[in-house]
């Protein structure tokens, strides 16, 4: 007796179809799996057999059981094979209606009592089951919120036990699909508990933050332990562009499929701040492994990535940054696969001036010029030319602490980001892949920055007397035309340049 189940497997963040085939027939005992399977999905076929005998369902021992996992040429992990497996075996059996179980993309991991357990990756999976067109999804009650936000008009029956599926595939039992109003759940999961108006002082370092959220630039925090660096950081992301739907659904995927989303969130609606600690390796900053799983790179998708105490990462770790920051994407070839996870985020990062308090008025520093430019010398011209804005950031006194005035919130601040990147998708309306200041290349730079001579005689003394590298030279009119924007102005005027060079503190020479 042969049966057919339909499941779903991940390939990256997205999903495609597994046909769970099952061979069962008189012979010697024996109950294989094949198709590539990896250890776990191996290690079903005792999961399997507990749960449908603690289930009241008979196993018949004297059979021979092939299950086959096509597309056999795919390796095949995790366990939310086991249910469509026992489903395949109790339909071959014939316990179950065939022609209700080929209607439905069935999934879940089995307990060995029959009861069953959370999946990852149940909202790629209902995508996928919405562009099949199939007639419901069947899959474990804490990932049924999870998956309706992605299945459309294709109903999430979520399932507690092995007995449930079977009485529902047997039309013995009603189970009503979940409901969800993502707008209502979006709204929702939209809302942080962080707001630019708790941080004291540091008025120089919010309007840096601020022009970088409106022109899309990375930024990087200079200044002494304790002068509010993490914090800034912290609140980056609530001064961003809100998350659009989709971005919204993206963003989950990713979270979904590495096993991060929270049983109680069915959707993440607030832009990720991701916060790796220096000790990581480049294959959990970027993604990989032997089984693939998104890095923070890709967890930070739409969001904030934030590199503190950026000179104590690893080299080689910082350079591998070098391809998302310019792509957009992290791509994993294998010999057998190659997979592209999405990695478009905004890189925030902080670092003390040197190894002490080197320009702090209230802390001696005993570092010498050559270990100041030693420690600096760390991050690499590359990584740093990725970086349009360099800001100070000095210890706050103890008069902006006390005080009781509180600044800008950040929707004041997001509201005046919004519609200068409105302005500017306006501008690259016509532009391939430029959606903001920080994307464009050397000939949209001379397109859209253009200069007049008071500017140019501006930059060169800025050069001469500051300076300033010569990659600074297109960070600042990026930067400048940003601020152009933020104040609606159709040229880069000299105080719009004049700021912008403020920003390039670590290419100035230290004398």
């Amino acid at each position: 007796m042969i049966s057919k189940v339909y499941t779903a497997a991940l390939m990256g963040i997205d999903a495609y179809m597994v046909e769970v085939e099952t061979h069962l027939e008189r012979s010697i005992p024996y109950f294989g799996i094949v198709g590539l399977p990896d250890n776990a999905v191996k290690e079903s076929r005792e999961r399997v057999v507990a749960a449908i005998k603690n289930s009241g369902y008979r196993f018949v021992y004297q059979r021979r059981i092939t299950v086959n996992l096509a597309p056999a040429d795919i390796k095949k992990e995790g366990s939310s094979y086991d249910l469509p497996i026992a489903i395949g075996i109790l339909t071959a059996q014939g316990d179950v209606s065939p022609e209700a179980v080929e209607e439905y993309l069935i999934l879940g991991e089995l307990a060995l009592d029959g009861s069953l357990r959370p999946i990852h990756g149940s909202l790629s999976i209902a995508i996928k089951a919405k562009e099949l067109n199939f007639k419901g999804i069947v899959l474990p009650r804490e990932n049924a919120r999870e998956a309706a936000m992605g299945s459309g008009d294709v109903p999430v029956y979520p399932m507690e036990h092995l007995l449930d599926v079977v009485n529902f595939l047997n039309g013995n039992a009603d189970f009503d699909p979940v409901e969800v109003d993502i707008h209502e759940i979006f709204a929702e999961e939209s809302k942080s508990p962080f707001d630019l108006r708790d941080v004291k002082g540091q008025e120089h370092v919010k309007r840096a933050m601020e022009v970088a959220a409106a022109g899309g630039h990375n930024i990087i925090m200079i200044g002494p332990p304790g002068s509010g660096k993490t914090m800034l950081a912290r609140r980056f992301p609530t001064i961003l562009p809100l998350m659009s739907l989709q971005e919204a659904i993206e963003t989950t995927k990713i979270h979904s499929v590495a096993g991060l989303l929270p049983p109680d969130h069915g959707l993440i609606g607030v832009r990720a701040f991701r916060s790796p600690h220096h000790t990581i390796s480049d294959v959990a900053l970027v993604g990989g492994g032997r089984f693939p799983r998104p890095g923070e790179v890709s967890l930070a998708h739409h969001g904030v990535l934030f590199l503190d105490e950026l000179p104590e990462f690893k080299k080689n770790v910082l350079e591998v940054l070098r391809q998302p920051i310019e792509d957009g994407k992290v791509s994993i070839a294998r010999a057998a696969f190659s997979l592209t996870y999405p990695a478009k985020f905004m890189l925030v990062a902080a670092m003390n001036p040197c190894c002490g308090y080197y320009g702090d008025p209230t802390h001696a520093c005993s570092c010498t010029l050559p270990q100041i430019q030693k420690y600096r010398s760390r991050i690499s011209g590359p990584l740093l030319d990725r970086i349009d804005i360099h800001v100070e950031v000095p210890a706050v006194n103890f008069k902006e602490l006390t005080s009781e005035r509180s600044g800008e919130p950040s929707a004041v601040v997001r509201e005046r980001v919004q519609k200068t990147r409105e302005i500017q998708l306006r501008r690259f309306a016509d532009e391939k892949n430029i959606y903001c200041n920080a994307h464009m290349e050397s000939s949209q730079i001379r397109k859209y920055c253009k200069i007049d001579e008071n500017g140019k005689n501006l930059l060169n003394n800025a050069i001469q007397r500051l300076g300033l590298s010569a990659r600074a030279y297109d960070r600042v009119l990026k930067v400048a035309r940003t601020i152009a924007d933020l104040e609606q102005s159709e040229h880069i005027l000299p105080h719009h340049l004049s700021e912008a060079i403020q920003y390039r503190s670590l290419d100035r020479e230290m004398v």
